[in-house]
C-alpha cells in the first residue's frame, strides 16, 4: 500500500476495496484471493491484528528474529525464527 504524504509519520493511508466479507458462525471472515495475493499471504501465514481507535487493522506478520528483531539469516529453532547472531549467543548456555 502506498504510504499517504498527507498524513505524516509514514502511516499507510487507508483505501476503500470495495469488498465485504460476513463473518461466519465461528467468528472467521475470508480475504479475497485479490489481496492475499496482492500482500503475498499464504495458508500458515501469520496475521496480526490491532485495533487503533474503530477500526481493526489486519497486517502480515514479517520474519524477524524473536529475540533481537533481526531480518537477517533467520532460522527455525523450536518454530521459532532466530538469527544467526541470537543462535551463535544461544548456544554458549
Amino acid at each position: 500500500m502506498p504510504e499517504d504524504s498527507n498524513n505524516g509519520g509514514g502511516r499507510v493511508a487507508a483505501r476503500a476495496t470495495g469488498v465485504s466479507r460476513k463473518v461466519d458462525d465461528l467468528g472467521r471472515i475470508v480475504l479475497p484471493a485479490e489481496l492475499r495475493r496482492s500482500f503475498d499471504i499464504r495458508e500458515g501465514d501469520h496475521i496480526d491484528i490491532a485495533v487503533e481507535e474503530d477500526r481493526i487493522i489486519l497486517s502480515k506478520r514479517r520474519s524477524v528474529c524473536t529475540f533481537c528483531g533481526s531480518a537477517e539469516g533467520l532460522r527455525v529453532y523450536r518454530e521459532h525464527q532466530v538469527c544467526a547472531s541470537c543462535l551463535g549467543e544461544l548456544k554458549r548456555f
